[in-house]
């Protein structure tokens, strides 16, 4: 990462340093070593790229969008030899942030694949100012679902990620597996990878998705492999005699 940054309102520009590559239907969308990254929001950024490096071919839908910050947009399909993007990218060639005019932003779930550097990303760019730390600790964490506890344990995980809550992770040996019914739902993260879920039946009643677990999470992290957390909305989490709100 530079140190050259363009802010204009809400919106932050800088320019990355990772090789970042997009694929459709297998085929190469675009290839850049000089990525833009615009926060849109103020959590992970966007990825831009320059309209030299895109592959595919970019055909104008007759569409607009509308930015305050970044003026209008033309919609575009994304096509390649095997598939079709449709309104998959977009440009704003009269941006008043000089750096965004011959730049194209790919939707990111539009495409199949991304990389950055040779290493898959899911679900949106990485935020470089973003930390994920993960500290044992000696905490007294009990978990309950309509009065009925489900976990317990004095040796959990917490998982501090930038703008995140701590999230509690218990060794699935400290929870009454009873309870649990494997489920089907699959989130991914940027920077944790593939997380697989349970649901949690109790006094007849299914709550479903209550559970989640990394069973091979990202090499960064490593230290929540095979543990699992809880949504501190769907159930209560008492953290050394104190409820979490």
């Amino acid at each position: 990462m530079d140190n050259d940054t363009n802010t204009r309102g809400r919106v932050r520009v800088e320019t990355g340093a990772k090789r970042v590559r997009a694929f459709l239907g297998g085929d190469l969308v675009a290839d850049t070593r000089h990525p833009l990254l615009v926060w849109e929001n103020p959590y992970y950024p966007a990825y831009y790229v320059p309209a030299g490096d895109v592959r595919a071919g970019l055909v104008p839908t007759g569409e607009t969008k509308h930015s305050t910050s970044r003026g209008e947009g033309q919609v575009l399909d994304v096509r390649t030899g095997r598939g079709t993007a449709p309104g998959g990218a977009l440009r704003y060639p009269d941006c008043p942030i000089e750096a965004l005019r011959d730049a194209v932003r790919l939707d990111w779930a539009a495409m199949d694949e991304w990389l950055e550097e040779d290493e898959p990303v899911y679900t949106h760019p990485r935020n470089p100012y973003a930390r994920v730390d993960i500290l044992a600790s000696s905490r007294h964490v009990r978990v309950e679902l309509d009065g009925q506890p489900i976990a317990e344990t004095h040796c959990p995980h917490i998982l501090f990620e930038t703008y995140l809550p701590p999230r509690y992770y218990l060794p699935l040996a400290h929870v009454r597996t009873e309870l649990l019914r494997p489920s089907a739902t699959r989130t991914h993260c940027p920077y944790k990878g593939e997380a697989g879920y349970f649901s949690v039946e109790v006094n007849g009643v299914l709550h479903e998705d209550v559970v989640w677990i990394y069973r091979t999470p990202l090499p960064e992290s490593q230290k929540i492999a095979g543990l699992v957390s809880f949504y501190p909305d769907r159930v209560a989490i008492h953290v050394d005699g104190q409820r979490l709100s």
